[in-house]
C-alpha cells in the first residue's frame, strides 16, 4: 500500500474515530435525559392517579356517610327488613355510581349486598377490622378476583346497628380515564393465588390486550420487585414502566401500572440520530476529499526521495536530491544524502572487516579461500603452510586470555616480518596461521629460519613464554586443484606432525584416507554399541608365588564391518577426542557386571579388572553408576576392580583424588595401570587411595636380557611393597621373566606366557584345563 494511500487512510481513521466518539457520546447523554424524563413523567402519572383514586375514595365515602346518616334506613337496619334495605342500597349505590354495595350486622353477617349472600360473613375482614378502628376505612378489595375501591363505614342509632359499604370497579373504564388525564398506557392487573397460576386473575387498562406471555412477564417481574422503587424497560412491550400496589393479603394483589412507550420517548432520539449520520457522511465526504489534496502534496517530493533511496540501495552514487520547497523534505533529502556516505564508509568498514581477523589484523579464513581460489585461476604452482603452536590452551589456561591473545598478535607480528618473497599471511582462528608462498614447496633452509624466527620465545613480565610451533605443507598442483582440498590436506599434514612430535610435515599421497578413515571411526563409534560391534575379552592374571587365578582384565575390542578389527589404542583416543568415552566405559562396565553375575551362575566366582579412561576418572557421577550397576547385579564390591593409567591422575590431582576416595570407600579395588611410562611418583600416588600398581609391559618384555629394565621392575617392586602397595607384571612372555618377578617378589603376572585375553565363552574351560593341568607348577610356586 502507498504512503499516500496509508495517510489519506489515517486521516479518515482519525476522523471517524472522532465523530464516532462525538455521536456516540451525544447520543448517550440525550438518550438517559429522555428515559430521565420518561422515569418523571411515570412518577408524575401515578402521583396523578393516586390522587384521582383518593379523590374517588372521598366522594364515595360522602355518599355513604349520607346513607348511614338517613333516618329512613337506620330504622329499616334497626328492624332488619331485609327487603327493604337491599332496595335501598341497590337504588342509593345506583345514584352514588358504585358498583358494588353491602350491609352487614355488628358482627359482620351480611343482612343485604349486590354481591354477597345474605348470613354470609363479611369477605373483606382487613377493611372491616380498620373500620372499628377508625370508626371508617377506604381501600382497595377483591371481590371474585374483580379489584373494586371500597368504602365501609358504621350505622349507628345511637349505637351501632351495622355496617353499610360502597364500591366501584377498578375496570377499564377507569383506566382509560386516567390514561387520558396523564397522556400515559394505564392498566390494572390482579393476581390471585390458587385459582390460576398461568396468568392474571383480572387485567383491565392498555394491557388487556397483551399475550398471556407479557402478561406472565410482568406478574412474574412485580413479584420480584421490579418496576416498584423506580421506572425500568419492559423488553416484551418495549415500554418504559412503572407499578404501583394497591392492595395485597391472602386473597391477593392489585397494581395499578403506568407504561410510557419507547418509540414515543426516543422519538426525538432517532430523529437526531439521522441527523448526525448525514452529519457524519458529508463530514467523512469533505474530510475525504481535503485528506487527499494534502497526501498528495506531502507524497510526491517523498515517493522522488523513495526512488532515489531505492537507487541508492542498488549502490548508484547520487549527487544531489530534488526536494521541491517543503523545508522539512529538504531535511530528509540531506539526511539521505549523509546517509549515502555513512552507507559508503560502513560498507568499506565491514569488507575489511569480513576478510580480516580482528585480533591480529591479519587477512582471515574467507580471504584466504578467495585468494587461493584467484591463484588457481592463474594457474601458477604454489605453497600453503598452515601453523599451529603446540600447547596453546595450556598458555590460556596458565596466564589468562590476555596473554594469550598477546601471544597470537605477536606471531603474527613475526609471520608478517618474514622475509620470505611473495608470501601472503592469514589467521584461519583459535591458533591456527597461514602462509601462500609462490613455487612447488620450501627449501630445508627456509623451514629452519621460518621455525627459528617464529618460535622465539615470548617475553611476559619478564618471563619468557616459550613458543612450538608445527607446520604442514602442501603444494598446487601436486597435492590438489580446489581450495577447500589444499587446506584440508595442509590440516592433515599439521595434524600429522602434531602427533608425530616433529616441527614440519609435507603431505604424502595417502594421509588423507588415513584422515577420513579417523573421522569415519569416530562417527561410527556412536552405533557401535548399538550394532553389537563391540566385544569384551578376558585375559588371566595369577598370583605369581602360587600360580592359583586371581582375577581376570576386561579388553575391548571393536570390529568394523568395513574397517575390520580396530586396534583398542585408536578407537579409545578417538573415544575421547570425540566425546564418547561415557558411552563406552558404561556399556563395558554393564556388559563386565552381567559376565561376572553369568559365570557366578556357573558356579564360577572371580573378580574382573576394567580400565578408565581420563575422562572417567575426572567424571563426579562415576561413583553413583557404578553403585547402581553393581545392585542391579547383586555383586559385592570386590568383584569389580579398577585400573586407571598415570595420565588420569595428573590431570587434575584434587578430582581425581575425590573421585577414587569415594570409590575406594565403597569397597572397589583401584591399580594404578601402564605405571612406568607417565610423570607420577610413588610419594605422589601415596596421597592416592590405590592398592595395586601394574608395571607397564614395555619394562617386562625385555626384563630377561635387560639389565636397565631389571634395575627399574626390581626398584619400583621394593618402593611399592614399603608403601604397602601389591605389584602386578603385565606382558610376562617367557620363563626367565616369570622367573626373575618371581625372584624380585612380583605379586601378580599377566601375559600371553599365561594366556592371551579370551573370549567370555572360553574363560570357564580354561580354567577348568588350567586347574587340571598346572597343579605341578602351582605346587612349585609354592
Amino acid at each position: 500500500m502507498s504512503f499516500r494511500r496509508r495517510l489519506l487512510l489515517v486521516m479518515l481513521a482519525v476522523l471517524v474515530v472522532a465523530q464516532l466518539g462525538t455521536a456516540m457520546a451525544t447520543l448517550d447523554t440525550i438518550r438517559r435525559d429522555v428515559l430521565h424524563k420518561g422515569s418523571r413523567e411515570i412518577d408524575v402519572a401515578l402521583d396523578v392517579s393516586r390522587r384521582l383514586l383518593a379523590e374517588r375514595g372521598h366522594h364515595l365515602r360522602d355518599n355513604v356517610a349520607v346513607l348511614a346518616s338517613d333516618y329512613g334506613f337506620r330504622a329499616a337496619v334497626a328492624t332488619q327488613d331485609t327487603n327493604t334495605l337491599s332496595s335501598v342500597l341497590l337504588n342509593h349505590g345506583e345514584r352514588a355510581g358504585a358498583d358494588m354495595v353491602l350491609l352487614t350486622d355488628p358482627e359482620g353477617r351480611i343482612l343485604a349486598g349486590s354481591h354477597q349472600a345474605v348470613g354470609t360473613e363479611m369477605p373483606f375482614r382487613a377493611l372491616w377490622e380498620k373500620a372499628g378502628s377508625h370508626d371508617s376505612a377506604v381501600g382497595v378489595v377483591l371481590q371474585d378476583g374483580v379489584p373494586y375501591q371500597m368504602v365501609l363505614m358504621p350505622v349507628r342509632a345511637p349505637g351501632l346497628i351495622g355496617w353499610v359499604g360502597m364500591g366501584f370497579m377498578l375496570d377499564d373504564q377507569l383506566a382509560h380515564e386516567l390514561g387520558a388525564l396523564t397522556r400515559l398506557s394505564v392498566s390494572f392487573l390482579v393476581d390471585e393465588p390458587g385459582r390460576n397460576d398461568t396468568q392474571p386473575t383480572f387485567v383491565a387498562g392498555a394491557l388487556q390486550p397483551a399475550p398471556v406471555s407479557v402478561l406472565n412477564a410482568f406478574r412474574d417481574a412485580l413479584m420480584q420487585g421490579r418496576f416498584i422503587d423506580h421506572s425500568d424497560m419492559e423488553q416484551m412491550t418495549d415500554t418504559l414502566a412503572r407499578a404501583m400496589q394497591l392492595q395485597g393479603d391472602d386473597s391477593g394483589r392489585t397494581w395499578v401500572i403506568i407504561q410510557h412507550g419507547r418509540s414515543d420517548l426516543l422519538a426525538v432520539y432517532d430523529a437526531l440520530s439521522w441527523q448526525l449520520l448525514w452529519i457524519f457522511a458529508a463530514m467523512l465526504v469533505l474530510t475525504a476529499i481535503v485528506a487527499a489534496l494534502i497526501a498528495r502534496s506531502m507524497t510526491r517530493p517523498l515517493l522522488r526521495l523513495v526512488a532515489s533511496a531505492r537507487r541508492i540501495g542498488r549502490g548508484e552514487r547520487l549527487s544531489a536530491l530534488d526536494h521541491g520547497r517543503h523545508r522539512e523534505i529538504g531535511l530528509l533529502a540531506d539526511t539521505l544524502m549523509g546517509m549515502q556516505d555513512d552507507i559508503d564508509q560502513r560498507e568499506q568498514r565491514l569488507m575489511y572487516q569480513s576478510r580480516h581477523d580482528r585480533l591480529t589484523g591479519l587477512a582471515n579464513r574467507d580471504s584466504a579461500q578467495q585468494d587461493i581460489a584467484d591463484t588457481l585461476e592463474r594457474g601458477t604452482p604454489f605453497t600453503l603452510l598452515r601453523l599451529s603452536i603446540v600447547g596453546f590452551r595450556q598458555i590460556n589456561d596458565t596466564f589468562g586470555y590476555t596473554v594469550g591473545d598477546e601471544v597470537l598478535r605477536m606471531l603474527a607480528q613475526r609471520l608478517e616480518e618474514l622475509a620470505l618473497p611473495g608470501q601472503r599471511t592469514y589467521r584461519l582462528g583459535g591458533d591456527e596461521f597461514l602462509l601462500i608462498l609462490p613455487g612447488e614447496g620450501l627449501a630445508p633452509q627456509d623451514i629452519v629460519t621460518l621455525h627459528a624466527q617464529l618460535s622465539r620465545p615470548v617475553e611476559h613480565e619478564h618471563s619468557p613464554i616459550a613458543l612450538t610451533l608445527i607446520v604442514g605443507e602442501v603444494s598446487y598442483p601436486e597435492h590438489g586443484v580446489s581450495a577447500d582440498l589444499l587446506l584440508r590436506c595442509a590440516e592433515i599434514a599439521m595434524d600429522r606432525a602434531r602427533h608425530g612430535h616433529t616441527r614440519h610435515m609435507r603431505y604424502e599421497t595417502g594421509q588423507d584416507e588415513q584422515h577420513q578413515r579417523r573421522l569415519a571411526l569416530a562417527r561410527d563409534l556412536g552405533t557401535a554399541v548399538e550394532q553389537d560391534q563391540l566385544t569384551m575379552v578376558y585375559q588371566p592374571k595369577i598370583l605369581a608365588a602360587s600360580g592359583e587365578v586371581m582375577g581376570f582384565e576386561a579388553l575391548m575390542r571393536w570390529r568394523h564391518p568395513g574397517f575390520g578389527f580396530v586396534p583398542p589404542d585408536e578407537f579409545i583416543a578417538l573415544a575421547e577426542q570425540s566425546g564418547r568415552i561415557t558411552q563406552l566405559t558404561q556399556w563395558m562396565l554393564r556388559t563386565v557386571c552381567r559376565q561376572i553375575d553369568l559365570w557366578a551362575q556357573q558356579g564360577e566366582v572371580v573378580s574382573v579388572a576394567v580400565n578408565l579412561s581420563a575422562h572417567d576418572v575426572m567424571d563426579i557421577t562415576l561413583p553413583e553408576r557404578i553403585h547402581l550397576l553393581l545392585q542391579d547385579y547383586q555383586l559385592g564390591p570386590e568383584r569389580l576392580r579398577l585400573e586407571v593409567t598415570e595420565s588420569a591422575l595428573i590431570q587434575d590431582p584434587a578430582l581425581a583424588q575425590a573421585n577414587l576416595i569415594a570409590l575406594r570407600k565403597a569397597g572397589l579395588h583401584i591399580a594404578v595401570d601402564d605405571y612406568g611410562t607417565g610423570y607420577s611418583s610413588l610419594s605422589q600416588l601415596k596421597r592416592l587411595p590405590v592398592q595395586e600398581l601394574k608395571i607397564d609391559k614395555s619394562f617386562i618384555l625385555k626384563l630377561d636380557h635387560d639389565s636397565e629394565d631389571r634395575i627399574i621392575v626390581r626398584s619400583t617392586i621394593e618402593l611399592a611393597h614399603s608403601l604397602g602397595l601389591s605389584v602386578v607384571a603385565e606382558g610376562v612372555e617367557t620363563d626367565a621373566s616369570q622367573a626373575l618377578l618371581l625372584a624380585m617378589g612380583c605379586d601378580v603376572l599377566q601375559g600371553y606366557l599365561i594366556s592371551r585375553p579370551l573370549p567370555s565363552d572360553q574363560v570357564i574351560d580354561w580354567m577348568t584345563q588350567y586347574r587340571k593341568g598346572d597343579t605341578t607348577t602351582r605346587r612349585a610356586h609354592g
